[in-house]
């Protein structure tokens, strides 16, 4: 079954919702058409909106009866875009107190997401071990009493550790600011282009630069996990250094508890990876997010709500 099929099933339709109409042509194939989304520029397995809700039933059980069945073992391709070990560590980038920064995220959807988002994360369900990640009285031992301390950690990409990352599940993109992008040493040139429009809560229309793809570690000091994140990369004022989305923290099995000031995910042996918020770090980085104007601290592909 392909994928214009899928959508056209009436159950299925019914539960997807295709953003707001424009005019604007919304990718680089002149005479492409997104039977979902009623735009040119793009075809039908490029579309951003589609693959997040096709992912959102996939992960839901809705989809089990269209999914292929999982043959054999993950291939190497599979495996190659998440490895459980740690790039040396070169330099460090810390907070950014307001201005602009540079970042990423996940761009448009390609035949190879759609595809996976049916087969190899069905795969990978049932071969990757899946620890418990429980939070107990323990975690809280080392945590400063709070009432709206944000979840803040850190992470190495580029041989450089990264702090001031918010995880926010309130974001449905993977974010790098423009500035982090240049401490980064990375090159305009590695950029690829990236059709669709970002906006934050107050409706202001994010300007994209682009997205990049770099390879990403979450590591406590003891257990790593090494995985490729696609970050869009923005010019927007931010305290923060990327926002971590959804999108990782789904296909990571990542889970935050702002009480606990902790992310939890499993490693590819099934050993529990414990990140634990930089406190300190996260109330500066707070405290310069209210002194932003119109800072961005989450963002979404469509329009918000009046």
């Amino acid at each position: 079954m392909d994928l214009k099929e899928l959508i056209a099933i009436p159950n299925v339709a019914s539960r997807l919702k295709p953003p707001p109409k424009t005019d604007k042509r919304l990718g680089p194939i002149k005479n492409a058409w997104c039977e979902f989304q009623q735009v040119v520029g793009r075809n039908l397995h490029n579309c951003l909106a589609l693959g997040f809700q096709l992912d959102e039933l996939v992960r839901s059980g809705f989809l089990k009866d269209y999914l292929q069945e999982p043959q054999g073992a993950l291939t190497t391709a599979a495996l190659a875009g998440d490895q459980g070990h740690e790039v040396p560590i070169h330099g460090e980038i810390k907070s950014i107190v307001g201005g602009f920064s540079g970042g990423g995220f996940i761009a448009s959807q390609h035949k190879k997401y759609v595809r996976g988002v049916m087969t190899v994360e069905a795969q990978r369900s049932d071969q990757t071990p899946e620890p418990d990640l429980v939070f107990t009285k323990t975690d809280l031992q080392d945590v400063v009493p709070h009432d709206n301390d944000p979840v803040v950690i850190s992470v190495v990409t580029m041989g450089r550790k990264v702090h001031c990352i918010l995880v926010d599940q309130g974001s449905s993109a993977d974010v790098m600011f423009w500035s982090t992008f240049n401490k980064l040493h990375l090159s305009p040139d590695q950029l690829r282009p990236y059709d669709d429009c970002l906006y934050g809560f107050a409706r202001n229309q994010i300007e994209v630069q682009g997205h990049v793809e770099l390879r990403t570690t979450f590591t406590d000091g003891t257990t790593s996990r090494t995985t490729n994140i696609r970050y869009l990369v923005v010019n927007a004022p931010s305290a923060y250094n990327i926002l971590l989305g959804r999108p990782t923290l789904n296909r990571v099995g990542a889970v935050a508890s702002s009480r606990h000031m902790k992310m939890k995910l499993p490693s590819l042996e099934g050993v529990v990876i414990t990140l634990k918020s930089d406190q300190k770090e996260g109330k500066r980085c707070y405290e310069n997010k209210l002194k932003t104007k119109r800072g961005v601290c989450a963002v979404t592909t469509q329009p918000p709500r009046e």
